[in-house]
């Protein structure tokens, strides 16, 4: 590819986040994948000129030999300013509860813990490797993803189709689970009638019939709806125009399972057929770990 830059993701975080799922996602979407290079080679491997059709995914972190922050925010300076490569930085936390439990449900040692307690570890590597947090072009966080909601985010971000729109994220939560905290815009649908005072519509979710129609006849809703609706097609062009590549959009309520999974059906719906692509993912289903 000599017309063009080369798309060229690294990606690292803390032990635990998430790493190898997301390389295996990438790997899926036709990147090449290179997992734990040295550090001393990162240069070396993506300056050589020998770049594949497709694009190239990395994964470093704390493991890999000679990693260091700011030997790593060298390299990364160094090569964004070459010109043949289109390189982004994504990095995965993740809470350290969730961290911790990861590592038990394994029985792997955390690789900056060896015989101290994990919990050590994880706030020592924390330490380590904030300033690149802070330089990183995307943040996820892992900690109430499935594995499947991972893969969808990782497509949605990081997809090597040259369609020029805008990728639209769309999801529901639960406050009682906490706020997203990698959301671009947010709205919060708890004013709206809740089903789950409703015996019979309890057991079922925003996508089901009755739990829909219920949740329309709230006077409120409509008004509401028509007013996110039009918002948002007037924003997404806008956000295209100005090269956003990825948007995303969550809506909660109290449970996660009624208001805010319709709302982000209704919204997915509609921004579809304005011609957007949209992923869809409802977060406080049920929670698979992620490697």
């Amino acid at each position: 590819m000599t017309a063009q830059r080369v798309p060229v993701l690294i990606v690292t975080g803390l032990s635990g986040a998430g790493k190898s799922s997301a390389l295996k996602a990438l790997e899926d979407l036709d990147y090449e994948t290179i997992d734990n290079l040295p550090l001393p080679h990162l240069t070396a491997v993506l300056a050589s000129g020998e770049h594949p059709d497709r694009g190239m995914a990395v994964g470093l972190d704390s493991r890999s030999r000679g990693f260091t922050a700011p030997a790593f925010l060298a390299a990364v300076a160094g090569l964004r300013a070459r010109g043949d490569l289109a390189l982004r930085l994504l990095f995965l936390d993740c809470d350290d509860i969730t961290l911790g439990r990861r590592f038990q449900e394994t029985r792997r040692r955390h690789p900056i813990a060896r015989d101290r307690p994990i919990a050590e570890g994880i706030a020592l590597e924390r330490q380590l490797i904030d300033s690149i947090r802070n330089q990183a072009d995307l943040v996820l966080d892992t900690s109430m993803l499935s594995i499947h909601e991972l893969r969808r985010l990782v497509e949605a971000h990081f997809s090597l189709d040259d369609g020029a729109a805008i990728t639209v994220t769309v999801q529901s939560f639960s406050y009682r689970r906490g706020v997203p905290r990698e959301v671009d815009l947010l709205f919060d649908v708890r004013f709206l009638a809740n089903p789950h005072w409703d015996a019979a519509l309890r057991p079922g979710t925003g996508k089901d019939p009755a739990v829909a129609a219920y949740i329309e006849r709230d006077p409120a809703f409509q008004p509401f709806f028509e007013r996110i609706r039009d918002l948002l097609l007037f924003l997404l062009p806008l956000y295209q125009r100005e090269g956003k590549s990825y948007l995303t959009i969550a809506f909660g309520c109290t449970g996660g399972r009624h208001r805010s999974i319709h709302m982000t059906e209704s919204i997915s719906e509609v921004l579809r057929q304005a011609g957007h692509r949209v992923t869809v993912f409802h977060r406080d289903t049920v929670i698979e770990p992620v490697t």
